[in-house]
């Protein structure tokens, strides 16, 4: 299958599965390829602007933004869900579609960090978390000088400013920031690149990014 054809079938496998197992809000076609297929695919120039190397997809889901970008680029992916549900059919999807550069973790963030640290040129994150929780998650996993893609919808500013003041004490720098606007959908594609080791240790105990945010 061509890369058109990868991205037909993942959604075909999505909408089919999610009839007996809840993996999305979206249940039709049409949603399921703007909001998720075109929507991963927003950041896939942020994704090439990266250094070489493989990216990790956390919190993946569905396998959205991870497969998508995967099938379009090429680079070897690791897609990262807890939910053992979830990642059982990221691997029935994966093993579907034939995508030999995709791997599934079913571990937490967290704990997939000790083991991944630092192997990572990119990590993408969308409709995740606050922009200042996936930047303390991601860090462990990303090699220096390697870039955080985080997608978001309508962020407040309260939120960009918190995160903003937390880059030099988790070694990060803004690399850019870019903001869509289509179909009356608002995205907006944040990048920081990695400069430099936390002030602290990372990662924390599992959750405390949620429970004890920085």
């Amino acid at each position: 299958m061509n890369a058109d054809e990868l991205l037909k079938r993942h959604l075909e496998l999505v909408l089919e599965a999610n009839k007996t197992t809840n993996i999305t809000a979206i249940d039709s076609w049409d949603d399921g390829m703007k909001l998720h297929v075109e929507d991963s695919l927003v950041g896939l120039p942020e994704l090439e602007a990266a250094p070489a190397g493989p990216f990790a997809d956390i919190g993946s889901g569905a396998g959205y933004p991870g497969i998508p970008l995967a099938v379009m680029t090429g680079r070897e992916a690791l897609l990262v869900d807890s939910v053992k549900k979830k990642a059982r059919l990221l691997e029935s999807f994966v093993q579907e579609l034939g995508l030999e550069n995709v791997a599934i973790s079913d571990e937490r963030i967290e704990d997939a960090s000790r083991q991944f640290r630092g192997r990572f040129s990119a990590v993408t994150a969308r409709a995740l978390s606050k922009l200042s929780v996936l930047m303390e998650l991601a860090q462990p996993l990303l090699a220096p000088g390697g870039h955080l893609i985080c997608y978001k919808a309508r962020m407040e500013e309260e939120e960009l400013v918190h995160a903003l003041s937390l880059q030099k004490r988790l070694g990060y720098r803004v690399k850019s920031d870019r903001t869509i606007d289509a179909d009356d959908r608002i995205r907006r594609i944040i990048v920081l690149e990695k400069v430099g080791e936390p002030a602290l240790k990372l990662p924390r105990h599992v959750g405390y990014a949620q429970k004890r945010p920085l």
